[in-house]
């Protein structure tokens, strides 16, 4: 390997993160077509590393390449919803196995304190302050617990998948609005998985998850 290819191999690490950023923020939206001049300017990154950044994306699922015109976002369709909804609760449930079986950790009561915070907002009607809008903060609290489990899985190759489709789950929420009555349900909902996985038993966590997993896809308007 020359000296070029591995600050070549950088920069398309780098286009890669910026891709990922891109579609989870909402400025690469669901179902958008952008030609390869778009990517370039919205990157920042030159035409080789776009290229290298939209050929990952394809792979995980992201978006689809359209030959010599650009790539399609994918879409947030019903079907596409349901299967990225089943897998979260599937990788969930796994990590509620693992963390209870090891003990559960001391993370427990500060996801704890961050969702009753949260609750409180919601109940007052007060905002997540000046810096932070009360839905980034809902997302962020709602993240929280499901990158825990996540960590939970300790495995790396678990836990690819569970971060590719974070990218997925993100690229579809941001096509709903994240409203106030199911920000106070959502955050009910982890609680009770919270409860679950603080007194060690995993049949409840389990169906807990399952639990949210099917509020959401009714809050999101999909049969389950």
């Amino acid at each position: 390997m020359n000296r070029i290819e591995p600050l070549q191999a950088l920069a398309a690490d780098q286009a890669h993160a910026r891709f990922v950023a891109a579609l989870r923020t909402g400025r690469l939206p669901s179902s958008s077509f952008f030609s390869m001049s778009d990517l370039i300017a919205i990157l920042g990154f030159p035409l080789a590393s776009v290229r290298e950044a939209v050929k990952r994306a394809e792979a995980l699922g992201f978006v689809e390449i359209l030959p010599k015109r650009g790539v399609r976002v994918m879409d947030a369709g019903s079907d596409r919803t349901r299967a990225c909804l089943d897998l979260r609760a599937v990788l969930d449930s796994e990590g509620a196995r693992r963390l209870i079986a090891r003990g559960g950790g001391p993370a427990l009561a500060a996801l704890r304190r961050d969702h009753e915070a949260l609750l409180a907002c919601v109940a007052n009607g007060t905002g997540a302050g000046p810096d932070q809008p009360l839905s980034a903060r809902a997302i962020a609290v709602d993240l929280s617990l499901h990158d825990l489990l996540a960590e939970a899985l300790d495995n790396p190759l678990l836990q690819d998948s569970y971060e590719a489709n974070r990218t997925r789950v993100a690229i579809i929420q941001r096509t709903r609005p994240f409203l106030a009555d199911r920000i106070a349900s959502a955050m009910q909902e982890h609680l009770v998985i919270l409860d679950a996985l603080d007194s060690g038993d995993a049949v409840a966590a389990v169906a807990g998850i399952d639990h949210h997993f099917r509020q959401t896809l009714r809050w999101w308007g999909v049969s389950d």
